[in-house]
């Protein structure tokens, strides 16, 4: 068994980490802890009374190397990178769901803050498992990526060879509230979002560059993503439709069954996909389909659990040579 932990457990992938690890074969969950700690994980997510009771600490560096061998970091952005520094060097695997690891330094600068932990930044191995599953295996630290760059690049990656990479490429996104995490906002009021959808940061959100960059990492492409994300009244999923130009002519689908065929949680869909067929899974389902030199690729992820919590949980999988699977939801909420 492996003595894992999470810290930030109070918001909701900290909750779905916990829900898996419950009855996880192999992980043990030895700790939990939050920004102030001091009550019982019950108490902070309800639904868990009479499945699991387990103190939560106030978050300390000291008490997660004592307990832990790999930690689950379920923080803001700019709160990973101080807390995870100190326990790499301990030797504690840390797999962060923030954006601290998941950048190129100049990148993460750019669009955030200055980085507090650079000397790990280039060991950290970025968490798309069908992309760096290899690297994963070796890895101390791993990012786990944005939801919206995990539904996007699932979906186009595969395509990048055959389209036109000057050519602008167009991402149409919409999320579930549970996205936008606990904190209260006008924006997730009921009001403001029951019986409605919005576009929030159209060409500006910071997912845009992170798309961007993976791109250029995975194939050496440099491409102008415009990225736009919607807001829809839903808990829980993510819808994506991709743009493209096509530069030669191919059947989308056969391409996405052959680059795909080895991959267990991808799933190649003969119609459009839906948020339903993936809501509490790990599964992502991609649709894609062109018409003259337009390409559009369709794909829809859980944005909790494929899009952070259980990506994080299968790279933890691999970092301690466990198989991919262990563990991880497949029956979706349906109906």
């Amino acid at each position: 068994m492996v003595n894992v932990g999470v810290v930030g457990a109070s918001g909701y992938t900290g909750l779905e980490l916990v829900k898996m690890l419950v009855t996880h074969p192999q992980f043990a969950l030895k700790y939990l802890a939050t920004t102030t700690g001091d009550t019982v994980i019950e108490a902070l997510h309800p639904s868990l009374v009479d499945v699991i009771t387990y103190p939560v600490e106030k978050a300390s560096v000291a008490s997660v190397i004592e307990h832990c061998e790999l930690v689950f970091l379920a923080l803001p952005h700019k709160a990973s990178m101080g807390f995870a520094k100190d326990l790499i060097d301990k030797g504690v695997k840390v797999v962060d769901l923030s954006a601290d690891y998941r950048l190129e330094l100049e990148t993460y600068e750019e669009i955030y803050c200055e980085h507090e932990d650079k000397n790990h930044l280039d060991e950290s191995v970025y968490a798309l498992i069908e992309y760096y599953r290899e690297d994963l295996k070796k890895a101390r630290i791993a990012a786990g990526p944005g939801c919206y760059p995990t539904a996007t690049l699932l979906g186009i990656l595969p395509f990048i060879p055959y389209i036109d990479t000057s050519a602008p490429l167009f991402v149409d996104a919409k999320s579930g509230v549970s996205g936008a995490g606990k904190k209260l906002s006008e924006s997730t009021h009921f009001v403001n979002i029951n019986d409605n959808i919005f576009a929030y940061n159209p060409l500006k959100h910071r997912h845009g560059p992170e798309i961007a960059e993976k791109i250029e990492k995975v194939h050496g492409a440099k491409m102008n993503v415009n990225f736009v994300p919607h807001l829809i009244p839903a808990s829980r999923g993510e819808l994506v439709s991709v743009y493209a130009t096509l530069k030669e002519d191919i059947d989308p689908l056969e391409v996405l069954k052959k680059h795909y065929e080895n991959d267990m949680f991808i799933r190649i869909r003969e119609n459009p996909v839906n948020i339903k067929s993936t809501a509490g899974t790990h599964f992502c389902d991609i649709f894609a389909a062109k018409n003259g030199n337009a390409l559009f690729v369709n794909s829809a992820i859980d944005n909790l659990l494929r899009g952070a919590s259980s990506q994080a949980l299968v790279a933890a999988n691999l970092m301690c040579g466990l198989p991919e699977g262990m563990g991880i939801p497949t029956i979706a909420y349906v109906p």
